[in-house]
C-alpha cells in the first residue's frame, strides 16, 4: 500500500490555534490481519514504528473509538482515529526560568494566565523567553524525566497570540495531551473572550461565519472568505456587554480556533478590534477626529498598548475525572482601564 500524503489529513491548518491534527483511516475491505504499528507506518508519511508505537501507549491511536495496543490486529473495515502533535517552527525549547501566573494545576492539567506581550512558543524571532521556555522549566523543576520526548512540547495543545491576554490549558501527561487535543478538534473545549471593538454594532447578538485562511497577497495576515473558497471553516457568535456609542465591549465565543479568528472576523463585520494594529484598529475608526475627541483616543490607545483582547474563560472535561472544568479569569488592568475611561467620556458627554 502507498503511503498517504499530508494533504489527505483532515488536520487542523497552519491558520489554527490548536496544535494537533487528525488523520481518519477506514481499513480496506481485503485487507489481511496486520499489526497495527506495521500498517500505521505503511500508510502515514514520514511515520516511524517507534513514534506510532508511543502514539499508540499514548493514547492517541483509535480504532472504532476504542484505545488500542500496538499488537492489535487491524481487521477490514475498521475505522482508526490517529491524533499528532503538528510540527511548530522554532528551535529546540530550552527551559527558562521565569515567573508564572499559574491559575490552577493538578497532575494532570496546567492552567495559565497569560499576559499581553508574551509569546507562547519559539519561533522566528522569538527563540527563547516565550510561554513554554518558561514551562518547560516549570515541570522538569517538579519531574526531571520530563523531555519534549516524554511530553511533545511539554504540554502545549493550543496557543493564543502574543498581544492577546488570558487562560491557557496545557497537558502535564500524555494522557492529558490526547484527552484535549481531541477536545479542541472536536470543538467541545468552552471558550470566552472579551474584546473592545470600534463602532456600535447593530445587533445586540449575533453569529459570524465565515472562513478564515491566509490573506492571498500578505501571508503574515490573515483574512476572512465569506463564500468559503479559502482558509477553514470559522464561527464566532458575540454578545454585547457595553456599548460606549465609539466603540463597543462585546464576549465572543468561539466555536472554533482558527488563528486571529476575533480579530479577522470583527474586522469582516466592520467592527475591528480597538488598538490592533494589524487589522487596523490602531486609528480612529469612528468618530471625529476633532482635537479633544483625538487625543482622547490617543491617551486610550497608550493605556492599552494592544489589540483589546482577553481569554477571559476556559472550559473542558478533565482527562483523568471526566468531570467538566471551568475557569475564569478577571479582566487585566490595561483593558480594565481602557473601558473606565470610555465609561467615563460617555457618561461626560450625556451630562453635558
Amino acid at each position: 500500500m502507498g503511503k498517504t500524503s499530508n494533504d489527505e489529513f483532515e488536520e487542523i491548518s497552519e491558520s489554527s490555534e490548536e496544535l494537533y491534527e487528525r488523520k481518519n483511516i477506514k481499513v480496506d475491505k481485503g485487507q489481511q490481519p496486520l499489526r497495527i504499528d506495521k500498517f500505521l507506518v505503511q500508510r502515514i508519511e514520514n511515520a516511524t514504528r517507534n513514534k506510532v508505537q508511543q502514539s499508540i501507549e499514548a493514547g492517541r491511536v483509535l480504532v472504532n473509538g476504542k484505545q488500542v495496543q500496538p499488537n492489535y490486529k487491524i481487521r477490514q473495515s475498521d475505522e482508526i482515529i490517529v491524533y499528532s502533535d503538528k510540527e511548530t517552527p522554532g528551535e529546540e525549547i530550552i527551559p527558562e526560568k521565569m515567573p508564572l501566573d499559574i491559575f490552577y494545576e493538578d497532575d494532570e492539567v496546567l492552567i495559565i494566565n497569560k499576559p499581553a506581550g508574551l509569546v507562547v512558543h519559539p519561533a522566528s524571532g522569538n527563540y527563547s523567553g516565550t510561554l513554554i521556555n518558561g514551562v518547560a522549566y516549570y515541570l522538569q523543576q517538579k519531574n526531571n524525566s520530563i523531555s519534549e520526548d516524554t511530553l511533545p512540547r511539554f504540554g502545549l495543545v493550543h496557543r493564543i497570540d502574543k498581544n492577546t491576554s488570558g487562560l491557557m490549558v496545557l497537558a502535564k501527561t500524555p494522557r492529558a495531551v490526547t484527552s484535549l487535543a481531541k477536545q479542541f478538534f472536536d470543538h467541545t473545549v468552552k471558550r470566552q473572550y472579551m474584546a473592545v471593538v470600534w463602532g456600535d454594532l447593530k445587533n445586540d447578538t449575533g453569529t459570524i461565519i465565515a472562513h478564515v485562511g491566509r490573506h492571498r497577497r500578505f501571508r503574515k495576515l490573515f483574512d476572512a472568505y465569506p463564500e468559503g473558497d479559502h482558509g477553514k471553516e470559522a464561527i464566532t457568535h458575540y454578545t454585547v456587554l457595553e456599548r460606549f456609542g465609539y466603540v463597543t465591549l462585546v464576549q465572543c465565543v468561539l466555536e472554533t480556533g482558527r488563528t486571529h479568528q476575533i480579530r479577522v472576523h470583527m474586522k469582516y463585520i466592520g467592527h475591528p478590534l480597538f488598538n490592533d494594529d494589524t487589522y487596523g484598529g490602531d486609528k480612529i475608526v469612528k468618530g471625529t477626529v476633532f482635537s479633544k475627541y483625538k487625543q482622547f483616543v490617543e491617551n486610550c490607545f497608550e493605556i492599552c498598548p494592544r489589540h483589546a483582547l482577553h481569554a477571559k474563560t476556559i472550559g473542558f472535561i478533565h482527562p483523568a475525572t471526566g468531570k467538566e472544568m471551568l475557569f475564569e479569569s478577571e479582566l487585566p488592568d490595561d483593558m480594565r482601564m481602557l473601558i473606565e475611561k470610555w465609561r467615563g467620556y460617555v457618561t461626560t458627554k450625556i451630562n453635558t
